[in-house]
């Protein structure tokens, strides 16, 4: 009974709740439907009211464009109060027509009820009217920021434009308003509060950021779509707000921060509306902007909202401003020139902050992570033409005012000494260079030695390094138009040794002593004058650099050949400090970049002087440098001496550079067991080479052997055609004679492998060598057997072009490298004529010439083109010194460029390339053909052996010296050399290191019957008993041992014949 009671309670229970939440339910459906009734009704009762404002709207301005009503300023307010209550995306029309019925009734003449603005003098509908007016014109505003995809060619697009533009115009400022006029004058000050009020308001709401949409919609993109009268009215409106609040700091922000950060809009308007350009001189904006930006705090505020691209717009805004304003330029530049550092430093900051693995490409600032807007990224050559403008001369000229000003002092000319003859200097028509270049002018200027005198902390110098840190943070920054400053900033030519002078005159020492006292100061004053140095340095670099040889030594364009003397001597001994004081080795940032910048000026003086001197002898030696100690540091490991050997290995004395180089490949030798030791003895490599087919048979058997085993030991055995042995054995002359053959050989231009240069007759590869199958293996083996000549210090005959040298060397990796400069060296008549198109006053064009070059090849004419097309494009004015460049490059590199591959890839597989950076190019012609010095005989007597009876007192001995010395020419001394050695150059490092050194041999027998010494022939020969009377016979060589075979001659008359016709006949090159 229980349970069942207590059952029917749940039940009961859950009954009373399911009917609870059933009642519950029911009241919520009837809430939620009357909900939905009263938003229905309300949606039903706005759609109503909406269609009933509409209709009365549509019936207001159809009855006034009907003229059945007389419109006034009260109906205007209320249907616009109407119609702002509704107004939606579907009342565009109707707001355009209230707009123009706003200034419609703003035209009307004496009818003071008909303006719109009247009702701002109602007390009570000021509030309200004021309300109006600015929702009306910020909703102005919002159509206007809408306008990305409208075209100037649609003309609905530009009046919907020109009309909310006109609306802006006209209730922002008093000008136009017919209240103000005649008796209503006083009424202005009043209304002119109410229109700084609705200004006040837009800028609120943000009405800069639509002028900035607008303007930037409007001009970046590649055709403008802005109008004049539209720009002329965008600007209008943006000067507004600032001169009503008498230009305060957040106005001025807004204006540049909005409005100058537009790309290139100072530019659209000085094209389009030079009354806009008219008024921000009048107002002095110019000048307020670089007051505002000098406060660093404010520019840097300034920056941070632009971001990069746009902080750089503003940039290109303000240079181009001052360009067109001058006089502001001259009186606020010490301002100027730190606001646009400040700007430039952020965007360097920002950009390096900025790079990632992600990067897009600025056209201007380089690889970082932001992407380019593609308006912003359309109008960038047009920010790039006004950045041009800092490094313009106008520019330039009012910057540098005091640096130009200045008068170099002048003295009678003296003319340098003549040019050194070189193996690398060209061969160009110029003789008499130096005494025509000087006669050119009644006066030259002094030589601009460190005097002294100015001090660092005077105003003068404070702003010259201002000015170089600025276009050094350009340099920095603006990475991908470099070149451009560079080559502006070298465009005047007083600029460069102007400021030259004006180092010299720093400190109370000069310069040098000064910037070497920078390098250890961390000082902001240390920082800005090591600027003006790097400025300097790049600059000239750049200069020199495009500069032909005839614009540096003839012309003596910018700097003379006295002052680059000074320059160099400065920069090597300032270098050489760095360096051996151990700055550089901890050098980062600013002082690295300064390291590379003086480095950089001092090795393209350097190399101009490899080329054809301009410098005394010695002049690039240090000293105070001892070779002793260097080669001490260097056995250590010690750093400055690794650096100092990388970087200006020419401070060092070439000779002991030589002996450096010959113990590097002593020091490998000894590693790869070349070397004879009592322990072991070297691998040895045997030959056998038939005299009829050298090198085919020497082509063979070496181009297979390894780079080692060539390296080592080779013995070579001759035999005839028959396959005998001939006599001799090698101790290393046979091999000594089968490469000099070899290379003569090979190097032969009949052969067609190699060419000779134009006038000087210089070897380089032959661009029709294809006609040998395998002509590129040739030059491989070419390159290897040349290498192991200079591993083993044999110095063969062989002159080189210096353009080849400099690409064996890799050169002309170099970012200073320059063709047209070595074009001489391959045909200088051929460099002549190129220059003269440079020179070349008239149109181009009239010449005929297209980017392409014609040659007879195997007796057809061939054309190549210098680029893709380049047959049918024209040389022009524009294009000249690009056709130049092409020239010249096809000349020296593409025409042999595989050829020059192969000969490097082969001579590298023997000498290391950095063993040989230690070198300049002629100083590697050198150690291939040996010193271009004249023979020391004194010398050559010491390291002489004598045999056969033969000794330093023998008659014949001393008759020969004293011929030598005294009878015979350098020119006939040489020969003898070549007679004996088969190179008329002596080798580097003197005698001594001749190999076999230089012996002399009695003979009593012609070499066909010659034996060898005996007992007999060598006591003959001591006591100079003869045979018979050898009158007959020529003195005789053997140069694969350096050995002169010289017969008993009675007396010295018939000595000097024999040997003078014996070695213009060359009867040498005999086997012993």
């Amino acid at each position: 009974m229980f349970t069942a009671t207590q059952t029917s309670k749940t039940q009961f229970l859950d009954k009373a709740r399911q009917l609870r939440e059933e009642r519950k339910g029911y009241k919520e459906k009837e809430r939620a439907a009357t909900l939905m009734q009263a938003l229905v009704r309300r949606f039903l009762c706005r759609c109503a009211l909406q269609k009933e404002i509409r209709k009365e709207v549509d019936e207001f301005f159809a009855a006034s464009e009907a003229g059945t009503t007389k419109r006034n300023a009260l109906s205007i307010f209320k249907i616009a109060r109407k119609l702002l209550f509704i107004c939606g995306k579907d009342d565009k029309l109707r707001f355009e027509k209230l707009c123009r019925a706003i200034l419609s009734s703003m035209e009307v003449d004496n009818e003071p009820k008909v303006w719109y603005v009247s009702l701002a003098l109602s007390k009570d509908l000021t509030i309200p009217w004021l309300k109006q007016i600015k929702d009306v014109l910020w909703m102005c505003c919002e159509f206007l920021k809408k306008t990305k995809g409208w075209s100037p060619d649609i003309m609905q697009d530009s009046k919907l434009v020109t009309l909310h533009l006109t609306m802006l115009i006209t209730f922002t400022d008093t000008a136009t308003w017919k209240i103000v006029k005649g008796k209503g004058e006083p009424l202005k000050p009043a209304l002119n509060r109410m229109c700084e009020n609705i200004m006040g308001h837009l800028n609120q709401k943000g009405f800069y950021s639509v002028l900035q949409i607008l303007l930037t919609n409007g001009l970046a993109r590649s055709r403008p779509s802005l109008t004049k009268s539209m720009l002329t009215a965008i600007f209008t409106l943006s000067l507004r707000p600032v001169i009503a609040a008498h230009f305060s700091d957040n106005l001025l922000r807004s204006f540049l921060i909005h409005i100058m950060s537009v790309p290139a809009v100072i530019s659209h308007l000085n094209t389009l509306t030079p009354e806009c350009m008219a008024t921000i001189q009048t107002h002095d904006l110019l000048r307020k902007f670089i007051l505002f930006l000098s406060r660093e705090e404010q520019c840097l505020d300034i920056c941070v909202c632009l971001e990069g691209s746009h902080t750089l717009c503003l940039l290109g805004n303000l240079i181009h401003l001052g360009f067109l304003n001058e006089k502001v330029l001259e009186e606020e530049a010490n301002h100027f020139v730190k606001d646009l550092t400040d700007m430039l430093s952020y965007c360097q900051r920002y950009v390096s902050q900025k790079k990632s693995n992600l990067t897009h490409w600025h056209p201007v600032l380089g690889w970082f992570s932001q992407t380019v807007d593609y308006g912003l990224n359309e109008s960038m050559p047009l920010v790039t033409r006004q950045l041009q403008y800092l490094w313009g001369v106008l520019i330039i000229r009012t910057l540098f005012c005091d640096v130009l000003s200045k008068k170099l002092e002048a003295q009678e000319p003296t003319p340098p000494p003549p040019p050194q003859p070189s193996a690398s200097q060209n061969n160009l028509p110029v003789k008499n260079l130096f005494k025509r270049a000087f006669q050119k002018s009644a006066s030259v200027r002094n030589i601009l030695k460190p005097v002294g005198g100015k001090r660092v902390d005077s105003v003068e110098v404070q702003k010259v390094c201002s000015i170089c840190v600025l276009y050094q943070t350009a340099l920095t920054t603006l990475t991908q138009i470099r070149l451009q400053i560079l080559t502006g900033l070298t465009y005047l030519d007083d600029l460069l040794p102007k400021l030259w002078a004006f180092i010299c005159e720093l400190g109370p020492q000069g310069g040098l002593k000064l910037f070497l006292e920078c390098l250890n100061n961390d000082t902001e004053e240390s920082k800005q004058l090591l600027a003006m140095l790097m400025l300097f340095c790049d600059c000239s670099r750049h200069l020199i650099t495009i500069l032909d040889d005839i614009e540096v030594y003839e012309e003596q364009i910018s700097f003379k050949i006295e002052e680059l003397v000074t320059i160099s001597s400065f920069l090597n001994t300032f270098v050489y400090k760095m360096i051996w004081d151990g700055l550089l080795e901890n050098a980062k940032g600013e002082k690295l970049d300064l390291f590379h910048s003086v480095h950089g000026w001092l090795m393209v003086l350097y190399e101009r002087d490899c080329r054809r001197r301009f410098s005394p002898d010695d002049h690039w030696l240090r000293k105070d440098l001892k070779p002793s100690l260097l080669f001490q540091e260097l056995e250590k490991g010690k750093k400055r001496a690794q650096l100092l050997l990388q970087y200006i290995p020419h401070v060092i004395p070439h000779k002991n550079r030589v002996l450096l180089f010959r113990n590097i490949v002593m020091k490998e030798k000894e590693t790869l067991g070349l070397v004879e030791t009592s322990q072991a003895s070297p691998h040895v490599t045997h030959i056998t080479i038939r005299r009829s087919r050298m090198l085919e048979d020497g082509y063979d058997q070496l181009r297979r052997l390894p780079v080692n085993s060539i390296k080592g030991v080779i013995r070579v055995k001759f035999v005839n055609d028959l396959g005998v042995d001939e006599a001799g054995i090698d101790q290393d002359g046979v091999f000594k004679e089968f490469l000099e053959e070899i290379i003569k050989k090979v190097f032969n231009p009949a052969l067609n492998l190699f060419k000779t240069t134009s006038g000087n007759e210089r070897l380089y590869p032959s661009p029709t060598s294809n006609i040998h199958e395998n002509h590129l293996q040739l030059f491989e083996f070419v390159g290897k057997m040349l290498g192991k000549a200079m591993y083993e210090g044999i110095v063969v005959d062989v002159p080189f072009a210096s353009f080849f040298l400099s690409q064996v060397l890799g050169h002309h990796h170099s970012t200073f490298y320059s063709s047209i400069d070595e074009l001489p060296s391959l045909d200088s008549e051929f460099y002549k004529n190129l220059t003269s198109i440079k020179r070349y006053d008239g149109d181009v064009s009239d010449l005929g010439l297209t980017l392409s070059y014609d040659e007879e090849v195997m007796g057809q004419l061939v054309c190549h083109e210098l680029i893709c097309g380049g047959k049918t494009m024209p040389v022009t004015n524009e294009n000249k010194i690009s056709y130049i460049h092409l020239m010249a490059h096809f000349r020296m590199h593409t025409q042999i460029k595989e050829q020059t591959a192969a000969f490097i890839r082969g001579f590298r597989c023997i000498i290391n390339h950095e063993w040989l950076h230690m070198f300049s190019t002629p100083e590697v012609q050198r150690l291939v053909s040996g010193d271009n010095a004249e023979i020391d005989l004194d010398d050559l007597k010491k390291h002489t052996v004598y045999y056969g009876g033969f000794h330093s007192s023998h008659r014949v001995i001393i008759w020969l010296w004293d011929i030598l010395s005294s009878d015979f020419t350098p020119e006939e001394r040489a020969m003898f050399l070549k007679f004996v050695t088969s190179c008329s150059r002596p080798p580097l490092l003197g005698f001594a290191y001749l190999k076999p050194p230089f012996s002399i041999r009695c003979v009593e027998v012609s070499d066909d019957q010659d034996t060898g010494d005996t007992l007999g022939s060598v006591l003959r020969g001591f006591f100079t008993i003869r045979k018979k009377e050898p009158g007959g016979r020529l003195p005789t060589s053997s140069t694969c041992f350096n050995l002169l075979k010289l017969p008993n001659y009675s007396k010295k008359s018939i000595l000097r014949d024999k040997l003078r016709y014996a070695i213009s006949m060359n009867t040498g090159f005999e086997l012993s």
